[in-house]
């Protein structure tokens, strides 16, 4: 009977945690996996180190402090290992910029966080983080295509699964904003957190970087991807001239 009981809980508990995992921000759950990978390397490797046995422990000692950001022989040893937890390149605090007639949205590139500002109507000023999700969705009608857009990518960084929640009336399906017009060499800056005068590989490292942080794996917007590639082939355009 204990056994009986005990399968149950596990199976539940199973569940919810399936339940969990569905829901969250894959930004953050690429980071909470990297933390718990880390602490969790670091525990074995000082059990082991206690046993005597160092050419285990000293590796995966190594390993952990790596997903965790320790680099005690410096940085480069640690690149690969970052990587496979979304981590590699530090991008030193750089940010990306995307603005539309109502909002004014940042991607970290550190920390894969999108936040935005509305500037525009009701609510200017203030940040998208004050709303909930309701309240977010009741905007939609007052914003224009591109704004739209934006929303709908900060949602599905948020929000994971509010487009199924909000198929009933129409509200989650996928719309395709209309271009706000040619694409200039400041705006294409922005969103590729570069300053004005980088060169050509440059360029290509940020938008490479910025893709990877934008694949859907990885919580990323289609449209937001679109503008990237539009800022890359704007400014590369631009050496070429």
């Amino acid at each position: 009977m204990v056994t009986l009981v005990a399968g149950v809980v596990a199976v539940i508990v199973l569940y919810l945690l399936l339940q969990m995992f569905r829901a969250a921000n894959p930004a953050m759950l690429a980071r909470a996996i990297k933390i718990v990978g880390g602490v969790v390397s670091l525990a074995v490797a000082a059990y082991t180190g206690l046993r005597g046995q160092l050419a285990v422990a000293i590796p995966l000692g190594i390993f952990g402090a790596g997903l965790l950001g320790w680099a005690p022989f410096g940085t480069a040893g640690f690149a690969n290992f970052g990587g496979l937890f979304g981590g590699g390149q530090r991008s030193s605090g750089q940010s990306s910029r995307v603005r539309s007639a109502f909002l004014d949205m940042r991607l970290d590139h550190d920390s894969g966080e999108l936040s935005g500002t509305i500037v525009a109507g009701e609510h200017a000023g203030r940040s998208l983080g004050e709303f909930d999700l309701a309240r977010l969705l009741a905007m939609m009608p007052a914003f224009d295509a591109e704004s739209v857009a934006l929303l709908e990518s900060y949602l599905d960084r948020r929000f994971p699964a509010w487009r199924q929640d909000a198929q009933g009336n129409g509200a989650g399906r996928q719309r395709r904003a209309a271009p706000s017009g040619k694409m200039t060499a400041e705006e294409a800056y922005q969103i590729l957190g570069l300053q004005p005068g980088a060169s050509r590989d440059d360029i290509a490292r940020a938008h490479r970087a910025l893709m990877k942080k934008l694949h859907p794996d990885q919580g990323g917007s289609t449209y937001l991807a679109a503008r990237v590639n539009e800022a890359k082939d704007t400014l590369l355009r631009t050496h070429h001239s």
